[in-house]
């Protein structure tokens, strides 16, 4: 009987450990001039809510918002919405993000990726008006909405793509 409460114990320990390694801890980043959306997933990386919205006013004092919220979630990935133009190449913007988010890789030392986030920030409007809220009051709340789609694409895409199947050789 102790024996084979033991074993159970060390199954669920096992599974525990090998279901820890699959938890997601990414930060997703809506990067824009004034603003950056942040947003957050479960461990489970199923739902991407957003958290806050940074005021843009100095590299440093973002970084320092931004390394709070990485040591308090324990964050491995941030994921940060690239402003594709609508043809598909890399404009202006989307250099100037990339530009920021490297400058935060190196700095917070975790992997960046990126996700096309043409047409998020319409959606978070959307998303606001069917609320009965006004968009123009809440920029910042358009950021952090625009930043969860950014990050639940991402999820969703990873998910998909560890659930495909693999081709026979």
């Amino acid at each position: 009987m102790v024996n084979q409460q033991l074993k159970e114990d060390n199954e669920v320990s096992l599974v525990s450990s090998s279901s820890q390694s699959k938890y997601v801890l990414a930060l997703a980043l809506d990067v824009g001039s004034k603003r950056i959306g942040v947003a957050g997933c479960d461990k489970t990386g199923l739902i991407a809510t957003g958290i806050t919205t940074i005021e843009r006013t100095a590299f440093s004092k973002d970084i320092e918002q931004l390394r709070q919220l990485v040591i308090e979630r324990e964050i491995n990935v941030l994921v940060v919405g690239l402003p594709y133009n609508m043809d598909g190449t890399l404009g202006f913007q989307a250099k100037h993000v990339q530009k920021f988010a490297k400058r935060v890789s190196k700095v917070l030392n975790l992997p960046v990726e990126y996700v096309d986030e043409r047409l998020t920030s319409f959606q978070a409007e959307q998303m606001i008006l069917a609320e009965n809220r006004s968009p123009s009051r809440n920029k910042g709340l358009i950021d952090r909405k625009a930043a969860a789609l950014i990050l639940q694409q991402w999820l969703d895409a990873r998910r998909n793509f560890e659930t495909r199947p693999i081709p026979n050789a």
